[in-house]
């Protein structure tokens, strides 16, 4: 499933809008037995394949024909899965669900759709940052992966300077773990969000701009095209969204205004 949203582009010096179109991500919850289970970011298709593999991977079934029936409705919030299993509910389903976040996800174990869409802080206005900056973030991005370099499948999340250059990076497996990572480095350090942006090795989610938000982030530019979701929300955050940075485009996703026009930087 995808949308389609009006945005700009950057490319050789020039900027013009047009539609672009993006994959739909949504919260699903999956309910088993009238029980919250869990609240996972999903692409909104194939819902009842995704319980019958998500309740048999996470050991909640061990076969396809104990799931008596999966109903799935639509919200304005998400999705809501309702597994009806044959027989009891099991034993480790009675207790409170304690399993942990995966690196695939940054909302495994929310109980609630509104928990999974809670609202975030409009991030104040300013700075304007130039696309030479956001270039050389984006280049300078494999030198602050080491672990990436030995081993692979490692994501960085890095935080730059107002003219592209990086300060702090943290890698993890998880591409929310590592901006985590960053963002509790930079709180550590006392460094204030608005004096820069920060850059992923990643796609952009609706997690990872709900925790850019969270921090004050003025500007997140991914490697990969953002979904859908993760847009509006910046949107609604006042948040810049910028992806794909190389070979000299990108494509803004939301808050151009803070993107200058010329190479000069300011405050406005």
């Amino acid at each position: 499933m995808a949308g389609r949203l009006t945005v700009e582009r950057y490319s050789a010096g020039e900027r013009g809008s047009g539609d672009g179109v993006f994959p739909e991500e949504a919260p699903v919850a999956v309910v088993v037995n009238d029980t919250d289970y869990a609240v996972m970011l999903a692409s909104p298709a194939d819902v009842e394949d995704f319980v019958h593999g998500f309740l048999l991977t996470e050991g909640v079934i061990r076969d396809t024909a104990e799931v008596d029936s999966v109903t799935v409705t639509d919200r304005p919030e998400g999705v809501v899965a309702h597994a009806r299993l044959h027989g009891a509910l099991p034993g480790h389903l009675r207790r409170e669900r304690a399993t942990p976040g995966m690196s695939s996800c940054g909302l495994c174990g929310v109980r609630s759709l509104q928990e999974a869409l809670r609202p975030v802080r409009p991030v104040a206005d300013g700075p304007v940052f130039t696309p030479a900056a956001l270039f050389a973030a984006m280049a300078a991005l494999p030198e602050w992966q080491p672990c990436n370099a030995a081993a692979g499948a490692m994501h960085v999340a890095a935080f730059a300077a107002a003219d592209g250059t990086i300060r702090h990076a943290r890698e993890d497996v998880g591409r929310h773990n590592a901006l985590d990572k960053l963002i509790g480095a930079l709180l550590r350090d006392g460094v204030a969000p608005a004096t820069g942006f920060v850059v992923t090795s990643s796609r952009c989610s609706y997690e990872m701009v709900q925790k850019s938000a969270a921090f004050g982030v003025p500007l997140l530019c991914t490697a990969s095209a953002p979904t859908a979701l993760a847009i509006r929300l910046a949107r609604r955050a006042n948040m810049s969204l910028v992806s794909l940075a190389r070979g000299g485009s990108f494509l803004i996703g939301c808050g151009g205004q803070r993107i200058a026009a010329t190479e000069a930087t300011g405050d406005g």
